[in-house]
């Protein structure tokens, strides 16, 4: 754009200064071939070290009227403001995306403190400590005749936002049955949100990692080092800058890697859904929901698609046509030129996603996909990291290799967290909306336009939202 603006400007300028810039008069026409010309010649020629560049088109015009500047020394100069605006731009690029990336790996203060104070409820309160759900509702929890979902979180305005959409967006409500996961600083506090906000009719459990008896470190030796080494942490929290050369790259590679290095792929919360089966060995069937989703149609004929006897419910993530979401293969995901990945896997491969899938329990214990599961990350591991880029999908991705049923894409609409020109007539279609990528609704960065279809389940009335100045847009 810059480079079109210069020769309309050389146009304008050969009209007034033509016979000052190269000795004679003549038609704008032969002006602007000749600084063509002379824009090929100095287009790799060294910009004269004494050339002092302008910081703006005015200051340029002043220059050129004061100076008087030949034509050579004039393309010169404009290939050097030309160059120092780019680098300008690009560096600007690069702290935007830094900054971005801080903003979603960071937690907004509302919700830190929403955590806070409903932990202290938890201890103060006998109503918030009540048992979740009621004693004559426990039978429910491993009835197969109920939908049961699962959702691992430590986020809880998230989560309520979550299980209210779900709810209400239910025929028979009555039928649901919710297992929220948490960690143990977050139990108390998720406890004490859904025993004084109940979803009636609906039953919800909340566990956290701390009481499943089966999550030691014999059982998943591999996160326990994912979370320990000082090597892999130093990976997704330190300096993401130093020892980069950002001139080889360009910014949506770099926007790329720093999702790469999200904190939350060495949570535990976020590979739990790989160990499904054994958490919950008495159900056979289950929806794993992400936190940034919201459900806007009744779920429960996901329990009556016929899987064929696939483990994973899943939408195909490569039948689109954006670049961000829905345009994805295998190739999008591994690293090629290791030959690991070479030997076994296609890079055209269709890749599919993670946010809403209807998991088969039964058949999944029939399987070895957690072994793989573990072999993979092991073998990442050992090659410091080098094999695939994001966190728990890739080895998902080979874990589950075979085992995948596509089902209907309007089922589970993605990117709301990636793309601003994000269609709305397909959102409102879709039965599950993501906000996958670094946009969430709950933060600042959010899109002003899609953050609606996530806020209309929150209730900005309550006085643990209102004390913590969680408010409404």
């Amino acid at each position: 754009m810059l480079a079109v603006c210069c020769l309309q400007y050389v146009d304008c300028l050969g009209r007034r200064l033509g016979p000052r810039l190269l000795g004679r008069v003549d038609d704008s026409g032969r002006l602007v071939r000749d600084f063509y010309k002379i824009l090929n010649e100095v287009k790799t020629g060294e910009i004269p070290a004494e050339l002092k560049l302008p910081d703006s088109f005015e200051q340029l015009v002043s220059n050129m009227k004061n100076n008087q500047y030949d034509a050579k020394t004039f393309a010169f100069m404009l290939r050097g403001m030309m160059e120092k605006f780019e680098r300008e731009i690009r560096e600007s690029k690069f702290a935007e995306l830094m900054n971005k990336h801080f903003a979603a790996s960071s937690i907004p203060k509302g919700i830190h403190c929403l955590s806070l104070r409903l932990t202290d409820e938890y201890s103060s309160n006998a109503h918030a400590r009540k048992q979740l759900p009621r004693p004559e509702l426990l039978p429910l929890l491993s009835d197969n005749s109920y939908h049961h979902f699962i959702l691992s979180t430590d986020n809880i305005l998230a989560a309520s936002v979550v299980v209210t959409s779900t709810v209400q967006s239910s025929l028979k409500p009555e039928k649901i049955v919710f297992h929220v996961i948490t960690d143990k600083k977050t139990y108390a506090g998720m406890h004490s949100w859904f025993a004084l906000n109940p979803v009636s009719p609906a039953v919800v459990e909340i566990k956290g990692i701390h009481q499943f008896e089966w999550l030691t470190r014999e059982n998943v030796p591999v996160l326990e080092a994912v979370e320990n080494q000082n090597g892999i942490r130093n990976y997704y929290h330190g300096n993401h800058v130093a020892g980069a050369n950002l001139s080889d790259t360009s910014p949506r590679k770099f926007a790329s890697k720093l999702q790469a290095r999200s904190p939350k792929y060495i949570s535990l919360l976020n590979h739990l859904r790989i160990y499904l089966p054994e958490l919950f060995p008495n159900l056979d069937k289950v929806v794993f929901l992400d936190d940034d989703v919201v459900i806007q149609r009744d779920l429960s004929l996901l329990w009556e698609i016929d899987l064929e006897g696939k483990v994973n419910g899943a939408v195909e993530t490569c039948r689109g046509e954006d670049d961000w979401v829905m345009s994805k293969h295998f190739r999008n995901y591994f690293n090629f030129s290791h030959p690991l990945i070479a030997k076994h896997l296609d890079p055209n491969e269709c890749a599919w996603a993670y946010g809403m899938n209807i998991f088969d329990l039964r058949a999944w214990r029939r399987t070895n996909i957690r072994e793989t599961y573990h072999s993979w990350l092991r073998e990442n591991l050992k090659s410091n990291l080098t094999m695939w880029k994001l966190g728990t999908l890739p080895p998902a991705l080979i874990a589950f290799k075979g085992h995948v049923h596509p089902i209907d894409p309007s089922w589970h609409m993605l990117g709301l967290g990636y793309q601003n020109n994000t269609n709305i007539e397909s959102v409102i279609k879709a039965a599950v909306i993501h906000y996958n990528g670094q946009s969430k609704p709950w933060l600042q960065i959010g899109f002003e336009h899609l953050r609606p279809f996530w806020t209309k389940y929150v209730n900005y009335s309550n006085d643990f939202l209102r004390n913590c100045h969680i408010l409404e847009p």
